[in-house]
C-alpha cells in the first residue's frame, strides 16, 4: 500500500507529490506577495521566515522523493500512451526536479550569501558559510525568481497533461497519482 506497484503509485509517493503540488504553489504565492512588502509592514520579517522555513521542510521532502524513487517501480505507461508523450512526460519529470533542487540551492545561497544562517521555524539553525562568489545573494536571487516562474509554468504543463490523459484520452494516469493502489 505505501510503495509503489506496477499499475499504480503507493500512498507515500501520492502524499509526498500532492503537498509538495501545494507547498510550491503557496511558496511560489508567498515569494510573489512579499518581495512587495515595506519595511514598515506586519509581515516583512514573518513572511520571508515562513518562505525559508518551509522551502527547506520542502528540500527534505524532495530529497526523499528522489530517494523514493529511485528504490520504488514506476508505474507502466498507458497502452495508448505515444512514445513522444512518454518522453516529454520523463523530460518533464526531470526538469520539474531539477527546477526545485535549483530554487531551494539558490533560496539558500541567498539567504546565507551574508554567512548568516537560516533559522527553521524555531527548532534549529542552518548553518551559513558566508559567500562563495562575489554578488552572490543578487545572482541567486535573479536564478531564484527565474527558476521559480520556470517550475510554475511547467506545473501549468504537467496539470494540463494529466487533465488531457483523464478527460480526452479517458485512461488511468491521473488516477494513479489520485487513487491508493491496495496491493
Amino acid at each position: 500500500m505505501f510503495r509503489n506497484n506496477q499499475f499504480a503509485y503507493g500512498v507515500t509517493a501520492i502524499v509526498t507529490h500532492w503537498l509538495s503540488a501545494i507547498v510550491v504553489i503557496g511558496l511560489f504565492a508567498l515569494g510573489v506577495w512579499m518581495v512587495e512588502l515595506t519595511y514598515y509592514s506586519t509581515w516583512y520579517k514573518t513572511a520571508p521566515h515562513l518562505h525559508k522555513s518551509i522551502g527547506i521542510l520542502l528540500l527534505a521532502v524532495t530529497l526523499f522523493r528522489l530517494l523514493w524513487r529511485l528504490v520504488n517501480p514506476k508505474p507502466v505507461s498507458e497502452a495508448n500512451h505515444q512514445l513522444w508523450e512518454k518522453k516529454a512526460a520523463h523530460i518533464a519529470h526531470l526538469a520539474i526536479y531539477v527546477l526545485l533542487l535549483v530554487i531551494m540551492f539558490a533560496g539558500i545561497l541567498i539567504s546565507t550569501a551574508e554567512g548568516r544562517g537560516i533559522m527553521l521555524f524555531d527548532w534549529f539553525e542552518l548553518p551559513g558559510f558566508g559567500p562563495f562568489f562575489e554578488n552572490q545573494a543578487d545572482i541567486a536571487g535573479d536564478i531564484h525568481q527565474y527558476a521559480a516562474y520556470s517550475l510554475i509554468a511547467l506545473i501549468v504543463i504537467h496539470a494540463a497533461g494529466a487533465l488531457k490523459h483523464h478527460f480526452i484520452d479517458k485512461d488511468a494516469t491521473l488516477l494513479k497519482m489520485i487513487k491508493f493502489n491496495r496491493g
